[in-house]
């Protein structure tokens, strides 16, 4: 992570969220990272010492509930974080190209259904759409979905460092911002990337996504072995490629 100290700024709805924003002509990088990540990740990092060696502007926040940001993780669930993204962005004047990073991605499309004016272009990494329901609750068995009932939360293995502590909340939420079951359309640029190692998710899933969207520019690129990090050097040197075509 960069040695500098985060910004900070609070949300319509009370929370008070880190950031970095880099000062440079437009349109405007936003990376909205994944599930319990934060914004000093490789690839965040990475791609904003691009952004600034090319001279563009360039965003990368924490939600609510990681990283820097007030909130405790668990409180917090995909409506939250898709709030908080809408927010951060509103901290930036005029177009804008999102790079959404596994939940990132999900967030990513419910922000360019929320305010597709803003949107020049989109680059999605490992993108998780609809995760809560498609992959962590149709994964449940019996017994999670009781104790889910019974107790609010489940506790799940994460190969990550601490377990996922899932909440009913995140699950119920999620079903109100599902993107997979409605028309998506995505009138700019698009650049999926997915690696085929990815064990948290599924080529198919990447898949679905490029056949379920619509959309004038719309690419899928799948790179043999990569897992779900996506954090190699050809990986990263991908990621900058895909965000340049789409500027």
């Amino acid at each position: 992570m960069t040695q500098t100290e985060p910004s900070f700024f609070v949300t319509p709805e009370g929370r008070r969220l880190a950031y970095h924003l880099t000062d440079g002509h437009g349109p405007a990088i936003v990376f909205l990272g994944g599930f319990k990540s934060d914004m000093g990740g490789t690839k965040a990092v990475h791609l904003e010492a691009w952004a600034k060696a090319e001279g563009r502007a360039f965003l990368r926040f924490d939600y609510s509930g990681h990283g820097e940001s007030s909130e405790a993780f668990t409180d917090g669930c995909i409506g939250d974080w898709f709030a908080d993204a809408v927010a951060a962005i509103g901290l930036i004047a005029g177009p804008v190209v999102l790079v959404g990073s596994s939940m990132g991605g999900w967030i990513s499309l419910l922000v360019t259904r929320a305010m597709p004016d803003r949107i020049a272009g989109m680059v999605t990494i490992a993108a998780a759409p609809d995760f809560t329901q498609d992959s962590i609750w149709a994964g449940f068995d019996a017994d999670q979905k009781a104790e889910l009932a019974d107790k609010g939360q489940v506790a799940l293995p994460s190969d990550y460092g601490e377990p996922y502590i899932i909440t009913q909340k995140l699950i119920a939420d999620g079903r109100d911002n599902l993107v997979l079951r409605d028309p998506l359309p995505l009138p700019f640029p698009v650049r999926f990337l997915q690696g085929t190692a990815d064990e948290d998710v599924k080529t198919s899933v990447a898949l679905k996504l490029l056949d379920h969207a619509t959309g004038p520019d719309m690419r899928l690129t799948l790179v043999d072995g990569a897992d779900h990090r996506f954090s190699d050097g050809p990986c990263l040197n991908l990621i900058t490629r895909a965000v340049s075509e789409v500027i």
